[in-house]
């Protein structure tokens, strides 16, 4: 039952998630995107924002609940 449980907690996760690795931004279960251009991202959740700045930013892929952002990223700022 474990691995069942497992499984179900993997595919039904609600948890805002925030992965950084080799200026690509993963972020799980935001709310909304604020704002989006070359220069700026502003993303929402929870009441919160975070604002990642950098150069030729990109949206690489974008889900229901998922966004992959890559670019030169400079900043990431959490408010």
């Amino acid at each position: 039952m474990s691995i069942i449980n497992n499984i179900r907690s993997y595919i039904l996760d609600e948890e805002f998630k925030i992965t950084y690795l080799n200026n690509r931004i993963n972020i799980v279960n935001y709310d909304s995107i604020g704002h989006f251009d070359n220069n700026k991202v502003l993303i929402n959740y929870d009441d919160k924002r975070i604002t990642i700045k950098g150069n030729n930013l990109v949206v690489s892929k974008l889900m229901n609940n998922e966004v992959l952002i890559e670019g030169v990223i400079s900043n990431i700022e959490f408010r």
